[in-house]
């Protein structure tokens, strides 16, 4: 419980006005402040502007709404009872309730970007996400929403006019604005500007490298943390448009079943701009159900390279020196695609898309590939297919390019408790998040170790999140070597840590040859 005495601790002053927060189990936290604007009315598919000012004092206590995303898609979307709605862009902060703004003595500074392949997901999917780096590591954890779906992930600048302009990018414009708010803010709450570590899993791993190679996020972040990223999931505007055009068709049929209007330039602005967001992002389920069988190994739902806010695909900026040169460390669990079967079931798992990759390479180094994954396309190995080319291969690229210019550190997550391998899961996408944040002490954490192996696995959750602590402080990680091209070198996490140079060298091998222009 806040105390009176308390309050006053509790009021900080923002640039745009004085937020109150709440102080609970030696946390301060403050929830829900504006980094930007609305992005409603004219302002939908639009850049965010700077938030506007308030009087008085902000209460900032709890939650606010999250971004419009459906409840009936591929990935399971907000609880019912969470208000969502378009007026989303805001923030939360917490700090041990001993920091204070000003002095000497600011607090490094990590801001969590979550997953949800750009589809769902919020702030405050878990409220207690980041006490534990909080508590074990003195941080300063900011937490980010941003616009999801069509409102944020689909390229509708063909759609764009003087009259009714669009920009692209809006998710990612948003997360640049974010940490803009962070480096015009932040020490007010006790963190450090200049010691900021952005991290993220999954789309928020992909948008972690995005704004790596995105020229306006420059300067803004020191380090980065990059878990279980499609870091290739950005894809020109020749795809891109063609996705809003389909997109558009669906909309209008959500909206009038059988209709005959047109869907050209004029017309399918007008539509966007009017479009209740229930129906874009039910249409927006519509479109990522059919992309995977229509562009096996594609996401629709992505940045867009515009040659503008994001110039080029980040793998190449990273090749060639181009992205921001700061420490990184980067990996993926070991076995990610696991997880996409059934209502989750977008990677190149089916024979028919697997076909379809396999038609873009030589015959030579198909054989090869089909060597590292015996059985394809059964159940199995096509899963560990699928997850090996949506994230781990281009994860590999990202460590080998980017450690030419920075350190780099890289990491494979292996443990799973008993039930979840006995499930055939094992060390899934997203699973290491239970760890990192030491969620297994929840009803769901609790269940997955039902039959054992719960303790083992929040310890080694314990030393991976003191290594991104210690990252976090200072840009090193004392006794994990650092990743190059020619040792390789990983850690892996697991019942004991292990440091393994090039694991999974001969696979690594045969997808180089398989996607030499990944």
């Amino acid at each position: 419980m806040t105390r009176h005495s308390d309050i006053h601790e509790l009021e900080v002053r923002t640039r745009s006005g004085v937020v109150r927060g709440v102080r609970r189990s030696r946390i301060d936290a403050w929830r829900d402040i504006p980094y930007a604007g609305a992005p409603t009315g004219e302002f939908r598919f639009r850049a965010p502007r700077p938030a506007p000012a308030w009087r008085g004092v902000r209460d900032a206590s709890t939650f606010g709404p999250v971004a419009w995303q459906s409840r009936e898609g591929n990935f399971v979307g907000a609880s019912k009872h969470q208000a969502m709605s378009e007026d989303c862009l805001t923030l939360n902060v917490m700090r041990p309730a001993s920091a204070q703004g000003g002095g000497d003595a600011l607090r490094p500074v990590m801001v969590f970007i979550h997953g949800g392949a750009y589809a769902v997901g919020s702030s405050a999917e878990y409220p207690r996400n980041g006490e534990a780096l909080v508590r074990d590591g003195g941080i300063v954890y900011v937490s980010v929403n941003y616009r999801l779906s069509a409102l944020g992930y689909l390229d509708f600048s063909r759609f764009s006019t003087t009259e009714r302009p669009m920009e692209s990018n809006l998710g990612l414009r948003d997360q640049v604005a974010a940490l803009e708010w962070v480096q015009a803010n932040i020490s007010a709450f006790g963190g450090d500007p200049s010691n900021v570590t952005v991290f993220g899993e999954s789309a928020g791993g992909n948008a972690v490298t995005t704004l790596m190679a995105t020229p306006s996020a420059r300067g803004l972040f020191a380090k980065a943390i990059a878990q279980s990223a499609p870091t290739n999931a950005i894809y020109p505007p020749e795809l891109t448009q063609r996705w809003a055009d389909e997109f558009v068709a669906f909309l209008a049929d959500r909206i009038e079943p059988g209709g005959v209007e047109s869907t050209s330039v004029d017309d399918a602005g007008a539509l966007l701009t009017r479009a209740d967001p229930s129906d874009l992002v039910e249409a927006a389920v519509a479109l990522t159900l059919l992309t995977p069988d229509r562009d096996p190994g594609t996401i629709a739902l992505c940045p867009v390279i515009d040659g503008d806010f994001l110039p080029e695909r980040p793998l190449d900026a990273f090749k060639f020196g181009r992205a921001a040169p700061i420490p990184l460390i980067i990996g993926t669990n070991d076995r990610e695609g696991s997880l996409f079967t059934g209502r989750l079931d977008i990677l190149a798992t089916t024979p028919t898309r697997i076909r379809a990759i396999f038609s873009r390479t030589r015959k030579k180094a198909r054989k090869a590939i089909k060597a590292e994954y015996p059985g394809l396309p059964a159940k199995r190995p096509a899963a560990d297919f699928a997850g090996d080319y949506a994230f781990w291969y281009p994860t590999v690229k990202v460590a080998e390019r980017h450690s030419r210019f920075a350190p780099v550190h890289f990491y494979r997550f292996d443990i799973a408790p008993r039930l979840v391998r006995q499930l055939g899961f094992d060390a899934t996408h997203g699973l290491e998040l239970f760890a990192l944040f030491d969620r297994m002490n929840g009803w769901f954490g609790r269940a997955m170790g039902a039959l054992g192996g719960r303790r083992a696995f929040m310890r080694t959750g314990d030393r991976m999140r003191l290594h991104w602590i210690e990252f976090a402080r200072s840009g090193q990680v004392p006794g994990w070597p650092a990743y190059d091209e020619k040792t390789r070198t990983t850690m892996i996490f697991d019942a004991v840590d292990r440091v393994e140079n090039d694991p999974r060298g001969a696979r690594r091998v045969a997808w180089q040859e398989f996607v030499p222009h990944v």
